[in-house]
């Protein structure tokens, strides 16, 4: 028998499939659209639970450029 593909995500998961930490999605979710900072991934909540859906998680990860060096994204900061 096969397991089912999991669609919704806790945040210890989402913080392992996308690679970033649990503050990284915490503060992010928190703070919303701010300059200079990365935008969260998408979640739901359900009652105090939040979660999030696989496919939004694999949008996420899509709209961000793939770059081969540190040069092709514009400004850096040392």
């Amino acid at each position: 028998m096969t397991t089912p593909i999991k669609r919704a995500f806790t945040e210890q998961e989402t913080a392992h499939y996308i690679g970033m930490s649990r503050s990284f999605l915490r503060q992010a979710r928190m703070e919303g659209h701010r300059y200079n900072r990365t935008i969260a991934p998408p979640f739901i909540k359900i009652g105090r639970a939040v979660r999030y859906l696989k496919d939004d998680l694999d949008q996420w990860l899509d709209s961000h450029a793939r770059l081969d060096h540190l040069s092709q994204g514009g400004q850096y900061h040392a």
